[in-house]
């Protein structure tokens, strides 16, 4: 079988992210400038673009090409991502100095301002799909699904109850809630969008659904355990912070070990989701193993 260079390919699709929003932004006029200037230091940020290049590859893999509709879709949930981060690293939420290797948002220029490039980046994520999507159908099943993943009973979900288990009795049912909503949503939705924007049928569409679910799992283990084990430099933000405030994680209720065995099982489950597709789908199985081994 064909090895995949994972590595390489997530860079192909970052350096194609990073061009589409650098291209949908110097399309935006009327923005005040320290506004802009704030959205574009916490685009330009070096990031992992993990759920961009889901979007991509869940398209590629139906129709064989990252057509540019998943490219917007893409650049979507990268903005929808980025103002997560902002929003999270705020004084009121995570507060963390760090995010990407580079002072927070709130930090490098100041909270309120922060607070409104956050904003800003959420509005834009759903005007992007909007204005460039190629089908109205296909707009308004994509903006459905990211705002399903990413609101309320999604991402802002796990988010809350996130902070209200913080220093509370550690809980493994309310562990996987916040897990799945605050983070594996999130994943969900890249490979949801990546599969509409290639037209995929109900039975594709489905089992990519699962796929980025699992994937969204076992990346969050990941991290968790990446909080215990790295350092600050490596993770480019602050190591050790989930102990530190009482966080709800894989490695405060199971330990390391069985941590690490529950994302690989989360992988197989992840693997196991696209056989529908066969061998086309190496590059995503690649893609399911580098999330948990990957050191930042």
């Amino acid at each position: 079988m064909l090895k995949i260079d994972i590595k390489n390919v997530l860079a192909e699709k970052a350096e194609l992210v990073n061009e589409k929003l650098e291209s949908l932004l110097a399309q935006w006029t009327g923005i005040p400038k320290r506004l802009a200037d704030a959205i574009k230091y916490v685009l330009a940020a070096p990031g992992k673009r993990i759920r961009a290049a889901l979007v991509l590859l869940t398209c590629e893999l139906v129709c064989d090409e990252a057509n540019q509709d998943a490219l917007t879709g893409a650049a979507a949930i990268e903005m929808m991502h980025t103002y997560s981060l902002v929003h999270d690293d705020l004084p009121a939420m995570d507060d963390d100095d760090f995010r990407r290797g580079r002072p927070s948002c709130h930090k490098a220029f100041d909270e309120a301002t922060a607070i409104l490039a956050g904003d800003a980046l959420l509005t834009m994520a759903f005007e992007i799909i909007a204005k460039n999507i190629s089908s109205p159908q296909k707009a308004v099943e994509m903006a459905q699904t990211l705002a399903q993943a990413a609101g309320p009973a999604g991402m802002i979900a796990g988010q809350m109850d996130d902070i209200i288990a913080e220093n509370s009795k550690q809980n493994a049912h309310k562990l996987e809630f916040i897990h799945i909503n605050k983070t594996a949503k999130m994943f969900q939705a890249s490979a949801c969008l990546g599969a509409i924007a290639a037209c995929a049928n109900k039975e594709q569409k489905e089992s990519l659904s699962q796929f980025g679910l699992n994937l969204g799992l076992a990346f969050q283990v990941a991290d968790d355990i990446l909080d215990v084990v790295s350092d600050t430099k490596t993770l480019g933000k602050t190591a050790g912070k989930d102990a530190v405030q009482g966080k709800t994680t894989y490695p405060a209720i199971f330990g390391l070990d069985e941590s690490r065995k529950k994302a690989q099982k989360m992988v197989l489950a992840a693997v196991d989701n696209l056989s529908t597709f066969g061998d086309k789908a190496q590059v995503l199985k690649s893609l399911a193993y580098e999330i948990i081994d990957r050191t930042k």
